[in-house]
């Protein structure tokens, strides 16, 4: 088992052969590493989770925040 963080995806960025993106992780925005995902890549909008910088998985909004309500339950202290 890993432990994946969700976030969205705002852009693709260009000269990166289509393998990273920029995504929206809490409001922070980061590059990750898409280039696992390329039998169904990852677009604008679509909600991935990330592990160590890759995109692992493709989810959607409900499995993001199920993924999201199970870290805040792990101790980041935020309140669920």
């Amino acid at each position: 088992m890993c432990l994946g963080i969700p976030g969205r995806v705002v852009e693709v960025l260009d000269g990166y052969h289509d393998q990273v993106a920029l995504v929206d992780v809490e409001g922070a925005r980061r590059r990750v590493n898409i280039g696992l995902l390329e039998d169904d890549p990852a677009r604008p909008g679509d909600w991935i989770v990330i592990h160590m910088g890759f995109a692992v998985e493709k989810t959607d909004e409900a499995g993001a925040k199920t993924a999201l309500d199970g870290l805040r339950l792990l101790g980041r202290g935020e309140p669920t």
